[in-house]
Formats: C-alpha cells, sequence, structure tokens
C-alpha cells in the first residue's frame, strides 16, 4: 500500500541535541554520531545547536523550552542511565521517558530517544558504538525522518471543511456568550412604579 513516510533529507532543517554530561564517556560517543548522522543527512552544522544539561533527569525541561521556541524542527535527546542497586534507576528511567513523549505530544515538535538505559557499562559501550551500532545516530537519523515526515504530513490538503469552526473557536464564542449573558443577569433591574392613585 502507498504510505506516507519521511525522508532522510535534513538540508534547510533545524536541529538541536540535548545532551547529558552525566556518564560522559558515553554520552560524548552518543553526541559526536548523531551530529554526525545529521551532517550525512544533509543539515549544516550552523543549524544545529547543542544544549548540555548535568543528568538525563535534566532533559526533558530542556527539551520542552527548545521546542517551545518554535526555531527547531526536531530535537534529539542524549544521555545514560546505568542501573544502580537502588530503585533510583527506575524512577529517572520511568521520569525522563515520560517526560520527553509529553515534550513531543504536546508542542508537536518531534523529539528522538537517545537515551540509553542498561543494566551494565558493558551494554552502553557496546551500544554507543562498539557492537550494537551507535544509538546516538539512530537518534539522528530518527529525528530527521520525523521532521520531514511532520513536512509532509502538514502540506497534505486537509479533508476537513474550510467552514468548520475549529476547537478553539467555538470555545472562545461560548465564553463571550456566557459573559454577555452574565452581564445581562448582572445589570441592576429597574423596580415597577407603583400605580398612581386613581382620582376620585
Amino acid at each position: 500500500m502507498p504510505a506516507l513516510e519521511g525522508s532522510l533529507n535534513a538540508a534547510g532543517k533545524r536541529f538541536a541535541i540535548v545532551a547529558s554530561r552525566f556518564n560522559a564517556f558515553i554520552t560524548e560517543r552518543l553526541l559526536l554520531s548523531a551530529i554526525d548522522g545529521l551532517v550525512r543527512s544533509g543539515a549544516e552544522k550552523k543549524n544545529i545547536d547543542l544544549v548540555r544539561v548535568p543528568g538525563a533527569f535534566e532533559i526533558p525541561l530542556a527539551a520542552r523550552k527548545l521546542a517551545e521556541t518554535e526555531k527547531y524542527d526536531a530535537i534529539i535527546c542524549i544521555g545514560c542511565l546505568l542501573r544502580g542497586d537502588t530503585a533510583h534507576y527506575d524512577v529517572i528511567v520511568n521520569e525522563v521517558t515520560r517526560g520527553i513523549g509529553q515534550s513531543a505530544q504536546e508542542t508537536g515538535v518531534p523529539h528522538s530517544f537517545g537515551v540509553l538505559t542498561c543494566e551494565t557499562l558493558e551494554q552502553a559501550i557496546d551500544r554507543a558504538g562498539l557492537k550494537m551500532g551507535n544509538k546516538g545516530f539512530e537518534a539522528a537519523l530518527a529525528a530527521v525522518e520525523m521532521a520531514s515526515l511532520k513536512g509532509a504530513i502538514s502540506d497534505q490538503p486537509s479533508s476537513v471543511s474550510k467552514t468548520r469552526i475549529s476547537r478553539s473557536a467555538r470555545n472562545d464564542k461560548l465564553s463571550a456568550h456566557n459573559d454577555k449573558a452574565t452581564a445581562r443577569n448582572n445589570k441592576p433591574r429597574k423596580k415597577p412604579q407603583a400605580a398612581k392613585a386613581k382620582r376620585k
């Protein structure tokens, strides 16, 4: 079946990379490969902005702020979380995953997930370019494709009638109607004048 798909052409598009400094031995490898993936796809280095945050927990907030500027076609999130002896790992993984996904959904800007969640350092090294490819490079390609797909979807002709009122417009009109009704109800009413006594 024919399908609407994004291309791996980053020419003319702007990207932001949010990279965690924690576990820098891994995240720097992911970061370099992410930049390489963007450049190989046609992005210019001047159109790639890098933001560094202390750890993975801080990635969602930075990504959200960048997306809200509406300057970027996609955001790439880079980090590395390694399981320790406490439940701290599970809490952080859940919050980072939820935060990045929520930012993408609410801003409409594609976010790619380049945050490693590994049991051991060896697993992280394998996913940072040793045996299992480089997840930073893969995240960059995913960002390019989703940015392209978003543009392709936006260019599709709408099947909805142009005369249809959007939900926000309907809410605005309803609010204005309610305000007028409230003003009418609060308007002081004139007291009825007593009927004049008829002269005999």
